[in-house]
């Protein structure tokens, strides 16, 4: 396969940044995007040019590292996966791809593909754990959670904060990665005794942030790599009017 490559190219944060064009052949389909882009930056490095940086680590799926916004798409046409999930022959030979780098002010970008996602990280200091002491790690049941609840917490933690959400939503908005983990901590027994405070501060750092408001286009769970469903957006919303109007009774 031939895929005519157009990639957003940005020396740092400052840089105006522009679209490259790279022609690479010789494509096997069943290399990952990402082994494509090892491909060409390796001939990029033989011909000393400067290779096009990208983040990537575990490249199974599991980190949130590979961001990449293919053809218009948070992770690329498919649904369900992250980027180094999408295997080449989910083009045709000749595609003309362009890849870019999610776009939030929140997640400004540090070089070419890579942006600084470290917004995630303080919105997760500012009350996405557990402090409080709940005791030894207990037998598999014996704590008795509700089959639903503990479903809907297993799912919620499966975000892998990715950032898919926020570029995907016109708004970037970042309700949907904030409410899932509210949501892991909100439904279990465990996460009880700071419920209250810890979606307070979560949201609070989340404007403090300068992500965008919801306003629940879906775009962010169509776009999921982990489809994490709306239904914490809701769940979330619950939380922090119960903790608002608990916080006025004192």
């Amino acid at each position: 396969m031939t895929i005519n490559l157009k990639v957003w190219r940005q020396k740092n944060n400052a840089d105006k940044g522009r679209l490259e064009t790279y022609v690479v052949k010789d494509v096997s389909p069943d290399m990952s995007f990402l082994e494509m882009f090892d491909v060409l930056n390796e001939r990029l490095i033989t011909e000393g040019k400067e290779p096009i940086a990208f983040d990537h680590d575990c490249r199974e799926g599991i980190c949130g590292m590979c961001s990449m916004f293919i053809n218009g798409r948070p992770h690329g046409p498919k649904q369900g996966i992250t980027t180094c999930q999408l295997h080449m022959r989910s083009f045709n030979d000749g595609d003309t791809v362009v890849v870019e780098p999610w776009r939030a002010a929140a997640f400004p970008v540090i070089k070419d593909l890579v942006v600084n996602r470290s917004a995630f990280d303080r919105v997760i200091s500012a009350g996405g754990f557990v402090s409080v002491n709940t005791g030894n790690a207990k037998d598999a049941n014996n704590i008795l959670i509700p089959k639903p609840d503990a479903d809907d917490a297993f799912n919620a933690a499966a975000c892998i904060g990715c950032g898919a959400c926020v570029a995907a939503c016109k708004n970037s908005s970042a309700m949907l990665f904030v409410s899932a983990k509210v949501s892991q901590f909100a439904l279990l027994p465990q996460g009880q005794v700071e419920r209250a405070e810890r979606v307070e501060k979560m949201v609070a750092q989340m404007d403090e942030e300068g992500f965008g408001n919801c306003t629940n286009t879906g775009a962010c769970e169509a776009e999921c790599p982990k489809s994490i469903s709306l239904e914490n957006i809701a769940r979330m919303n619950r939380e922090y009017l119960s903790a608002k109007l608990l916080a006025n009774k004192k």
